[in-house]
């Protein structure tokens, strides 16, 4: 990979590995400063309310903003707003209301940087590199997001969490740095069109500016919804996202003692561990395996994985069987992610990526609280086992569809393979630039 990428890269696993401390610190930090179990539920959500408050606005921002700069405004945003939770914890002065302006500001830094990471990609590595560059990021989020930073941060809150949020904010600054070596970088190559994205691109920047940002927004959900592949993929999506979400809400009550499995909460913790560890396992292989099994193959199997993940408990398997089909599970989710974004990116105008993955991320993430809430109020009246049964059913019949899909999405797939017009020039560019890196 060449010199752009890898401070994409690097600024994307410092990123990460602060979200995964700074997510998991933020309520304990809450707790310790005396906050009732309402202020502690109140940080959670506004850590994770942007998503469908703004996210389809963060897509226009990205497309408007380059993403190389965006990410180093965000993530200094981000270091000053822990900076001020650190002083906050230091005075002992108004600690739960800085902990819940912070919470804010996280979510909604959290939008424009994932944003900017996609965008950013296509950027910087040529269409026949995607695959490898998706891959390595997603392995990254893995290892930092949600492996090495939850126990990192139980180890760091302690004094009240000055440590965790000071950490926090050291991991933002030099994410923010390694988003400056990317700009130093992509102006030492062929500057003009990493900056400004083709001409094309800019000119259609410049007239939309004249418009209003609903209109810019709409034409990114416009695109996503002509787009036949990118639209079923999503619809996809989000229909497993809601199986996912009614199994995180009904799962921990099947896991934690009284529940089948009887764990206690340290044990539950390390047993959605190894979702993470299927993650990064799929994340090495995915590269060498789509060169021998066909996107849409790989993709099938991941809607095999979603069965694996809550046919277990619905049977009431043994722990051993569950934890089977957790790493199945998060090592088909993370496939399915990688290969989305590559279809995404290959078949996206660089001006609209931003907003294509924002209408797509608001649409597939918005399922998953929609799953929660119905397995809420099903779990009541119908009991556990049968929520299984019934997400169990739905996961098979998601993956019975996709099966007679399969052609058509296949041919789709060779389709959006094909270079786009003026692709071959940038593809020049940035093979040189990785034969020097």
């Amino acid at each position: 990979m060449n010199a752009m990428f890898r401070w994409l890269w690097a600024s994307a696993g410092l990123a990460n590995l602060g979200d995964g401390i700074i997510i998991t610190a933020l309520p304990l930090i809450s707790i310790a400063a005396g906050g009732q179990p309402s202020e502690v539920a109140l940080v959670t959500t506004a850590a994770t309310i942007a998503w469908p408050i703004a996210g389809l606005h963060a897509g226009w921002v990205v497309d408007k903003i380059p993403p190389h700069r965006l990410l180093a405004l965000v993530n200094s945003a981000r270091t000053l707003a822990l900076i001020g939770l650190s002083l906050s914890i230091a005075f002992e002065t108004g600690v739960l209301v800085v902990t819940l302006a912070s919470a804010l500001i996280f979510g909604f830094a959290e939008t424009l940087v994932d944003t900017a990471l996609i965008a950013g990609i296509p950027r910087t590595v040529s269409r026949n590199r995607l695959v490898g560059a998706n891959a390595r990021i997603e392995a990254t989020v893995n290892i930092n997001n949600q492996l090495a930073g939850p126990p990192l941060a139980g180890l760091l809150v302690g004094s009240a969490g000055l440590l965790a949020a000071t950490t926090g904010a050291a991991l933002y600054l030099l994410a923010g740095v390694a988003a400056l070596g990317l700009m130093h970088s992509m102006r030492r190559s062929h500057s003009e069109y990493f900056t400004t994205g083709i001409p094309a691109a800019a000119e259609i920047d410049n007239s939309a500016g004249k418009g209003r940002a609903e209109i810019r927004v709409r034409d990114g959900i416009r695109l996503l919804w002509r787009h036949r592949l990118q639209r079923e993929l999503t619809l996809m999506t989000a229909a497993m996202s809601v199986i996912w979400g009614a199994w995180t809400a009904t799962f921990v009550l099947h896991a934690v003692a009284p529940g089948p499995l009887g764990l206690d909460p340290a044990g539950y913790g390390l047993l959605l561990t190894t979702m993470a560890l299927g993650g990064i396992i799929a994340s090495m292989l995915t590269e060498r395996l789509q060169t021998r099994i066909s996107p849409t193959s790989l993709l099938f199997i991941d809607t095999i994985g979603t069965i694996g993940l809550v046919l277990p408990a619905a049977l009431n398997a043994p722990l051993a069987v569950v934890a089977a089909g957790i790493v199945l599970a998060g090592s088909g989710s993370t496939v399915w992610r990688i290969i989305v974004a590559v279809v995404r990116q290959k078949s996206t105008p660089l001006h609209l990526i931003g907003r294509v993955y924002s209408a797509s991320r608001v649409i597939s993430w918005g399922a998953l609280p929609l799953g929660a809430t119905l397995a809420a109020m099903g779990v009541g009246p119908l009991g556990l086992t049968s929520m299984f049964w019934i997400e169990s059913a739905l996961a098979a019949g998601i993956s019975t569809w996709f099966a007679i899909r399969m052609p058509t999405l296949r041919s789709r797939m060779d389709e959006a393979a094909a270079p786009a017009p003026g692709e071959m020039l940038f593809n020049h560019k940035v093979d040189n630039e990785d034969a020097e890196g």
